[in-house]
C-alpha cells in the first residue's frame, strides 16, 4: 500500500482512519518540487512496510487551507504523530533512511515517554497545538 494523497474529497475518509492511537506519518511537499517528486517513491515504499500506520502525502499548496500557517522551511517536511501527540515536525534531508530512523525511534516510545519529552522542550510543546494534523482535519 502506498501513502494516501490528501485531497479535498478524501478528508472525511482519512479522518476516519485516524484513531486515538494511530501513528500518522505525513510528508508535506509541493508538486513543483523535484526533490519531493524523487522522495515520493521511497515514501510509498516506506508506507507499504508499515500498514499499521497512516502515511499521508500532503501537497502544501493544494491543501493550503489545512497547512497554510505551518512553518515549513524546506522540503521534504515530515510530521510524526501518534493520536494527538506530535512527536516530530520538521524539514529533513531527502533520504528515506532518516524518516525510517525517526519513526523507529519515536514508535518505540510509550505515550508517557512522548509526553515527557514534550514537557521539557518548548518547540515540541508548540507543535502540539500548531502541528496537530488530526485536529486540523477535524476543524476543516
Amino acid at each position: 500500500m502506498t501513502a494516501l494523497t490528501l485531497e479535498q474529497d478524501n478528508r472525511p475518509q482519512i479522518r476516519d482512519l485516524l484513531g486515538d492511537d494511530t501513528w500518522i506519518v505525513a510528508c508535506l511537499c509541493a508538486a513543483w518540487c523535484d526533490v519531493c517528486k524523487a522522495y515520493r517513491t521511497g515514501f510509498d515504499e516506506f508506507a507499504a512496510q508499515h500498514p499499521d500506520k497512516c502515511f499521508l502525502w500532503i501537497d502544501v499548496e493544494d491543501q493550503a487551507d489545512l497547512v497554510g500557517d505551518l512553518d515549513i522551511e524546506n522540503f521534504p517536511t515530515l510530521l510524526l504523530q501518534r493520536g494527538d501527540q506530535v512527536a516530530f515536525f520538521g524539514a529533513i534531508q531527502p533520504d528515506i533512511g532518516i524518516a525510517r530512523r525517526l519513526l523507529s525511534a519515536y514508535a518505540q516510545q510509550s505515550t508517557a515517554e512522548l509526553q515527557a519529552a514534550t514537557a521539557g522542550n518548548n518547540d515540541r510543546q508548540a507543535w502540539q497545538e500548531a502541528c496537530n494534523l488530526r485536529q486540523r482535519l477535524r476543524d476543516n
